[in-house]
C-alpha cells in the first residue's frame, strides 16, 4: 500500500485508533474521509484539516451502509484505500441466560458491518489503481478475553474472512490486518487511562510506520500484540490465556 496520494476512508474514525490513524494518513499527504454516528465528533476530528472530510453513517444497517457507499463514490471518485475500523466492545456474563442484544450488536457491528462496507465497495475497488483493504481485528482474535466473548469471536471471524479476502483479490486489491493490542482508547469505559494498555499516539506512531514499509506486510503487528498474536505458534496458548485474563482482571475489575 502506498503511503501517500490515496483517497482513504475510515471509519469510526471519529475518535481512539481510527482518529488517530486518520490525521497520520492525512499528515502523509492523503485525502481522508472518516465516517461514523456521530457528525459532531467527526466534525471535530477534522477542524482545520483541509482535504480531511466528515460523513455520518449507520454502520448497523444494510441500507445505511448502501446510501453511504453511493454518496462517498460520488463525492470522492478516487476513493482507493478502505479501512474497516469501526468496532464496539461489550462485557458479558456467559455462566446465565441473558440479554442477547449485546451479543446481536456486537456481530453487526464488528462483522456483518465491514462485510457490508467490503460488498458496497468491492466493485468500485478492484478497478482503482492501488487499491487496498485494511481490517481492523485485535489480538483477542487469537487469544480470547472470557468476559468479551462475542467481541472475541467477531475479531477471529475478520481475521479468517481477511485471509480468503487476501487470496481472492490478489494483484487487483491489497489486503492487510491491522490486529492492535489493548490500547488507552474509550471502547470500554475507563480505558482511556488504563494501566498496562499501549498509550493511543505510541500505537499509532508504531502502526503508520509499519505501514510505510515496502512491501507493505499483510498483518500490521506492533511489537506489543506479539505477544498474543503469536502464543499459540510458539506453545503458549495455555499459559498466555490465563496471564492474559488475569491481567485484564486486575486491572479493568472484569
Amino acid at each position: 500500500m502506498k503511503s501517500t496520494g490515496n483517497t482513504i476512508l475510515i471509519t469510526g474514525g471519529g475518535s481512539g485508533i481510527g482518529e488517530a490513524l486518520a490525521h497520520r494518513f492525512h499528515d502523509l499527504g492523503n485525502t481522508v474521509v472518516i465516517a461514523g454516528r456521530r457528525q459532531d465528533a467527526l466534525e471535530r476530528s477534522i477542524a482545520g484539516r483541509a482535504n480531511m472530510h466528515a460523513l455520518a453513517v449507520d454502520v448497523d444497517s444494510q441500507g445505511g451502509i448502501t446510501d453511504f457507499a453511493k454518496r462517498v463514490l460520488s463525492d470522492f471518485p478516487a476513493l482507493n484505500v478502505l479501512i474497516n475500523n469501526a468496532g464496539i466492545m461489550r462485557f458479558e456474563k456467559l455462566d446465565r441466560a441473558r440479554d442477547l442484544s449485546d451479543a446481536e450488536e456486537t456481530i453487526t457491528t464488528n462483522l456483518l458491518g465491514p462485510i457490508r462496507m467490503i460488498d458496497a465497495l468491492i466493485d468500485h475497488l478492484v478497478a482503482q489503481p492501488d487499491a487496498a483493504i485494511v481490517n481492523v481485528t485485535s489480538g483477542l482474535a487469537f487469544v480470547p478475553l472470557t468476559t468479551t466473548p462475542t467481541y472475541n469471536a467477531t475479531k477471529a471471524a475478520i481475521h479468517s474472512y481477511t485471509i480468503a479476502m487476501r487470496e481472492a483479490l490478489m494483484g487487483r486489491v491489497e489486503v492487510i490486518e491491522l490486529a492492535p493490542p489493548a490500547v488507552q482508547t474509550g471502547l470500554t469505559p475507563g480505558q482511556e487511562n488504563r494501566e498496562g494498555y499501549l498509550p493511543l499516539e505510541a500505537f499509532a506512531d508504531e502502526v503508520i510506520d509499519l505501514f510505510r514499509d515496502q512491501p507493505t506486510p499483510k498483518e500490521i503487528l506492533v511489537k506489543q500484540v506479539g505477544f498474543l498474536r503469536f502464543a499459540e505458534a510458539e506453545g503458549r496458548f495455555d499459559q498466555t490465556l490465563v496471564q492474559l485474563n488475569d491481567f485484564v482482571a486486575k486491572v479493568s475489575g472484569h
